[in-house]
């Protein structure tokens, strides 16, 4: 009797190949096995073509019937739909790989969330493991990538997948971080001492952010821009109400500009409960309520309104009293600059050296500082 070594092919071969010679050796036709069997020979036909699945009860009957274990007949049957599928995923693999120019591959192995590979399908299989889907196109319809789907749609120029990455980037480099349980009123009670941070340069800035926000329940990441995202911070929920995640990237350079986008997000924190948001530069897109109210909030937040209103009338608006306007409150005078130019009561290059401009540092050098 013909025997077979269990190797491993890359060629799908059918057990109904091995099922032929197995009955030439025993000078038994495939009409006689369907009738030993009581199976139709059409369905013998079928399973030594390799168009019909070879079942457990088939298998165990071809061991009573020709002498080979029932096991032998399974293992073949499921090395054969193993190569098949993989034949399939090479083909839907290939298919994705048009997929590949909406990542900003490059970006995510410099940060260090996906390896470097260059062949394209070993592309879209690091893809589908970073983001942990069987297929790119799965991507979107995972809740936590939803906000980064929504805010792309209406944009061609901007990707969704980039935006995606970004978010997933972020949450690997913070999911891991320890906080105390997420305390709405402590967080609203740190609003003073997280204002009175924009007096402090950047490399001491990230550090206690970090450090005041982990008291409240939530984790602050600073995360590089990725090209085509436009994105200036996001915030979502790791094991909902348990630790909120606030996420900015480093497009923004102006300290104003990234303060307003911090208290920005904050205020998604606070006033939206366990939604997730992507926030977009402002010059990108449309804006719902909720974020008219995040603005409305970061406002409040970094400047008393009422005594701006009155500073504003007061008129005057010198290099001096905006200085002093900023102690009298301990906030940075570049934050008043900053707001004043928002409303228009100076022009966009007057006071500029009062505003400060942020050097952020690579993610691997804040490891190791």
């Amino acid at each position: 009797m013909v025997t077979r070594e269990d190797i491993r092919s890359d060629l799908a071969v059918p057990p109904g190949l091995f099922l032929e010679e197995v009955l030439e050796d025993l000078g038994m036709s495939q009409a006689e096995l369907a009738r030993r069997m009581g199976r139709p020979p059409q369905a013998i036909n079928e399973i030594i073509k390799g168009t019909k699945a070879l079942t457990p009860e088939t298998a165990l009957q071809l061991e009573q019937v020709v002498g080979v274990g029932a096991h032998i007949w399974l293992g073949l049957e499921s090395e054969y739909r193993l190569v098949l599928a993989e034949q399939e995923e090479v083909e839907r693999i290939e298919a994705e790989s048009a997929l590949l120019d909406a990542f900003p591959y490059k970006q995510m192995v410099e940060v260090g969330c996906v390896v470097g590979v260059r062949k394209a399908a070993d592309k879209v299989r690091e893809l589908r493991r970073f983001f942990g889907v069987a297929s790119l196109q799965q991507i979107g319809k995972v809740p936590v990538y939803g906000p980064a789907f929504r805010v792309g749609a209406a944009d061609k120029d901007k990707s969704s997948y980039g935006l995606a990455a970004w978010l997933h980037c972020g949450y690997l480099q913070s999911k891991d971080v320890e906080t105390a349980p997420f305390d709405p009123d402590r967080l609203r009670a740190s609003i003073p001492a997280l204002r009175a941070l924009t007096n402090q340069p950047a490399g001491i800035v990230v550090g206690e952010l970090q450090r005041i926000l982990a008291e409240c329940g939530v984790v602050f990441a600073l995360f590089p821009h990725f090209p085509r995202t436009y994105a200036q911070g996001a915030t979502f929920w790791v094991e909902p109400k348990k630790k909120a995640l606030l996420l900015l990237s480093n497009r923004g350079k102006w300290a104003d500009i990234v303060w307003f986008s911090f208290f920005h997000e904050l205020g998604h924190i606070l006033l939206h409960g366990n939604a997730a948001f992507v926030d977009l530069d402002r010059s990108v897109g449309e804006r719902g309520p909720e974020e008219a109210e995040a603005d409305a909030f970061a406002a409040g937040a970094l400047l008393d309104l009422a005594s701006y209103q009155d500073f504003v009338l007061a008129g005057g608006l010198s290099d001096a009293s905006v200085v002093a306007f900023a102690a009298e409150h301990g906030i940075h005078p570049g934050i008043v600059v900053g707001r004043l130019q928002h409303d228009k009561l100076v022009g966009p290059d007057r006071l500029n050296y009062l505003r400060e401009k942020y050097e952020w540092a690579k993610p691997s050098e804040e490891s190791a500082a």
